[in-house]
């Protein structure tokens, strides 16, 4: 026997049992880890609005508590909005169901040919009364459960919230204990990361109110204007889920004024499925690059598989942090990935048909769309290549095309 063999097989299994440890506390840590990456995003977000609170001279405990205290406000004053709607919208339903059956079966009748009578519709709906009763009485056995899942939930949203207080409070002391385990270079880069980190989310996030605020007034002044019931309410439910939900959140948000709509009439719901189709145009194409174009740089197709793929990793937590994340990660990678110039080919043309090809830039330039100077993301863009000799000059492209033959000398 090879003298390293013992050695070799003593090391694979303690690698097998550090690793079988390591997932037993994973599998048991799991909603523990969830919290704590809520928690950490939550904090990356509040931290822009903490900090300029903090240069005004507040500490950075009130300054904490106080945009805490300002997000829950708001939450809580959406989610009553959206109850009182629920309500009220349920017992207006309530009140023309016995008008919607009489409408609908004297269309079945005169189209069909029938003899249906409201009596008859009755008593099927007593003879199905029974399965009714039964889920009922099923949901009324199950009621300890139904108490233990919110105060699950309850406790979870109070540990977010302290662990999202603290993060953001002792954000400096936190990020130092960090950084003193390891080495000045990977401090720099960790610091970097973390800036950009900060940055995007809190630009995400700050981006996205203001979206949703936009899209609720405009969705706010069409209800009205068509004298929709609880048309605040409806706004400000299509404004939110618009914006984070991507790209099909405003059809999903949408839906809820739309079949309201109809409670007042077909023309009202279908003014407002029009408003809908085009307001979402108008966002994608116009308002959403002019407002995020500093925030989340992400096509809208990549942000909803985003938010898919986070969906499928950690459930509805990996739908709130799939954009934020998505966001860090390619503006940290942007920095520092090299780009060089591309190539001129029709295959890359964006003009329209009977246009002209855009002029080649010449020697100095950058090319179209980069800037020179620190990107948004921290880093500073490079054209491709090195810089000219002396080191102080512009790149002039990636240096495999040659440049002009100069002429021979007499």
């Amino acid at each position: 026997m090879p003298p390293w063999l013992p050695r070799a097989m003593m090391l694979a299994m303690w690698i097998v049992t550090a690793f079988g440890i390591a997932l037993w506390l994973f599998l048991r840590l799991q909603n523990l880890i969830v919290l704590l990456l809520i928690s950490l995003f939550l904090a990356l977000a509040l931290e822009p609005a903490v900090n300029w609170l903090h240069r005004h001279r507040w500490p950075r405990g009130p300054a904490t508590g106080a945009v805490m205290l300002m997000v829950m406000v708001l939450v809580v004053a959406f989610f009553s909005l959206l109850g009182s709607m629920l309500v009220g919208q349920v017992l207006a339903f309530a009140s023309e169901v016995p008008a919607m059956i009489r409408a609908a079966l004297h269309w079945v009748n005169t189209t069909f040919d029938t003899t249906y009578s409201p009596t008859t519709l009755l008593n099927e709906i007593s003879s199905a009364s029974g399965v009714v009763e039964q889920y009922a009485s099923a949901i009324a056995d199950n009621v300890w459960g139904a108490g233990t899942t919110v105060m699950a939930l309850l406790f979870n949203g109070l540990a977010i919230a302290l662990f999202t207080f603290y993060l953001c409070a002792d954000g400096p002391r936190f990020r130092r204990v960090i950084c003193s385990v390891l080495p000045p270079r990977t401090q720099r880069e960790t610091l970097r990361a973390w800036e950009i980190a900060i940055e995007k989310t809190g630009g995400y996030l700050y981006s996205r109110a203001l979206l949703a605020l936009v899209c609720a007034g405009a969705h706010y002044a069409v209800l009205v204007v068509l004298e929709i019931p609880f048309a605040f309410a409806l706004a400000l439910w299509v404004g939110v889920l618009s914006q984070f939900i991507p790209t099909v959140g405003t059809y999903i948000g949408g839906a809820v004024p739309v079949l309201v709509a109809l409670l007042v009439g077909i023309w009202p719901a279908v003014w407002v499925l029009v408003f809908v189709i085009v307001y979402q145009q108008f966002e994608n194409y116009l308002l959403q690059p002019r407002i995020t174009a500093k925030t989340l740089d992400m096509h809208p197709a990549v942000a909803f598989g985003s938010v898919l793929a986070g969906v499928a990793i950690l459930g509805a937590p990996g739908a709130l942090l799939a954009l934020p994340m998505g966001a860090s990660l390619q503006a940290f990678l942007s920095t520092y990935i090299r780009r060089y110039e591309v190539e001129e080919h029709h295959l890359l043309s964006a003009a329209k048909a009977g246009e002209e090809p855009a002029a080649e830039t010449g020697e100095g330039d950058a090319p179209p769309g980069d800037d020179s100077g620190p990107g948004e993301d921290g880093g500073t863009r490079e054209a491709g290549g090195d810089t000219g000799p002396g080191g102080g000059g512009t790149a002039t492209g990636t240096g495999d095309r040659p440049g002009p033959t100069p002429p021979a000398q007499g």
